[in-house]
């Protein structure tokens, strides 16, 4: 009997990980809120179930419906995605508890991760570099709050411990509006993680954001598939990544691959999972992030060069097969160079407010390493209740150039009318003469703002 794999999520990562459960010769299932009664992943899946209303709380973010879904579909596996419920560690072991294969690591290693405060003092035990910081803060005890930014020195960054997705991220270069930024964080983290924990870092103001892709065999060690970049990023919010990285320190970019696997190692990490650093241009230096404990909405750029397929690799894993004979060190390549783009229903020129509606006519590029992973065609409708994302256009070559030539060219070619996207804002972005040369930074599209919309 081929085996059943529930695909707990929506958009164009459900459509991606049906994809791979197909080409494993697996079943797909696909759960759908009210919304999505007619969305691209549940036409793609082979069997469906509804599990809610519009609103994700009540469908998506719902754990004991989609368990309960996968029990009625008498699924071996549950593959959460990203966002969602797959960080959600109380998720992992409501799987395990039900006798259903979770896509991912231990609810041990998603609860140690996923609190981003416990995660730095684990980077620190890994030897790991960190940022200079503070512990958890009391939101009420304002002495404390100036003491430590006091003794990291400004600019800082408050963060919440359990944020992700770029939320729950405060900059502050004013020691005066310091007390009220790690108030004001620490109500928003309750509200969107349930956890008003923040602490508070140095910032570095021009630096990359670069990252390591991890695939962990458990207590057979953890092997890495080369860096990303993601350094362009709107409000922490990345909107272009690349791999591999070019002009990095040699010495800085083999020690964010080796402490990245420590760091896994640690934890007898299971799966794929991203070691996320800023990296100074201008110093060499790289400090740690975060690390997710799932598949980033940036893999493709990794299986681009890599010739890997992230999602059948995870699958296989959480089922039980050894896949180390198969995939090691050595069997991973380094072949030229990808780019992503993320397509969004959205309206740069006035503030990126999300676009809904219908898709009255859709044009997809093709071509020689073009790869285009979406959760929407034709005639489909953007509904207001997600996240804008609608695609992910990829591009591929054996240089960098060759890349960005090629993005350039399928972006020009991508046609979307109906709604509004963000697609001359990504022309402005891989014309742009400082991206053309390599030299983005994480302010990059901030301080550029005005020219690329």
């Amino acid at each position: 009997m081929p085996k059943k794999i529930l695909v707990a999520n929506r958009g164009e990562i459900a459509c991606r990980i049906i994809q791979s459960v197909k080409k494993l010769g697996f079943t797909a299932v696909a759960v759908y809120s009210e919304a999505d009664a007619h969305a691209r992943h549940v036409r793609l899946a082979d069997e469906s179930i509804a599990i809610g209303q519009a609103r994700a709380s009540e469908s998506y973010l719902d754990a004991d419906k989609v368990v309960a879904a996968a029990r009625a579909a008498g699924a071996d596996a549950i593959h959460p995605g990203y966002g969602f419920l797959a960080e959600n560690a109380a998720f992992a072991r409501k799987c395990r508890e039900a006798g259903i294969a979770f896509v991912g690591p231990s609810e041990e290693t998603i609860l140690s991760m996923g609190d981003k405060h416990r995660a730095r003092e684990m980077a620190i035990a890994a030897s790991v570099p960190v940022l200079t910081g503070s512990g958890k803060l009391d939101p009420t005890n304002e002495p404390s709050i100036l003491a430590a930014g006091e003794s990291i020195g400004f600019p800082v960054l408050v963060k919440a411990a359990g944020g992700g997705g770029g939320i729950g991220l405060r900059p502050v270069e004013d020691p005066l509006k310091l007390v009220s930024a790690v108030q004001s964080t620490s109500s928003q983290a309750e509200r969107a993680f349930s956890d008003p924990s923040v602490y508070i870092e140095k910032l570095i103001r021009r630096a990359r954001h670069i990252e390591v892709q991890l695939f962990g065999l458990g207590t057979k060690g953890a092997i890495h598939l080369h860096h990303r970049d993601c350094s362009a990023q709107r409000r922490y919010q990345k909107i272009l990544e690349e791999a591999r990285p070019r002009r990095l320190d040699p010495k800085a970019a083999e020690g964010m691959l080796s402490s990245a696997i420590n760091l896994a190692n640690s934890v007898n990490y299971q799966g794929a999972g991203t070691v996320e650093y800023l990296y100074d241009d201008e110093t060499g230096s790289f400090f740690f992030m975060e690390m997710n404990t799932r598949l980033q909405v940036e893999h493709p750029v990794t299986e681009m060069i890599t010739g890997t397929d992230l999602v059948s690799m995870q699958i296989l894993l959480a089922l039980g097969e050894d896949i180390s004979s198969t995939i090691s060190q050595e069997s991973i390549q380094d072949n030229g160079h990808a780019i992503e783009v993320r397509v969004c229903a959205e309206r740069p020129a006035k503030h990126f407010v999300p676009s809904p509606g219908n898709i009255d006519r859709m044009v997809l590029p093709e071509g020689e390493g073009i790869r285009i992973d979406t959760g929407f065609e034709q005639g489909d409708r953007i509904t207001p209740f997600y996240d804008s994302l609608m695609m992910k256009i990829v591009a591929h070559g054996s240089d960098r150039s060759q890349a960005i030539s090629r993005l350039d060219a399928a972006l020009q070619g991508t046609i979307i009318e109906g709604i509004e996207t963000n697609l001359a804002f990504l022309r402005n972005l891989v014309r742009h003469q400082e991206f053309v040369t390599d030299r983005l930074h994480t302010k990059f599209v901030e301080d550029n703002l005005s020219v690329l919309i």
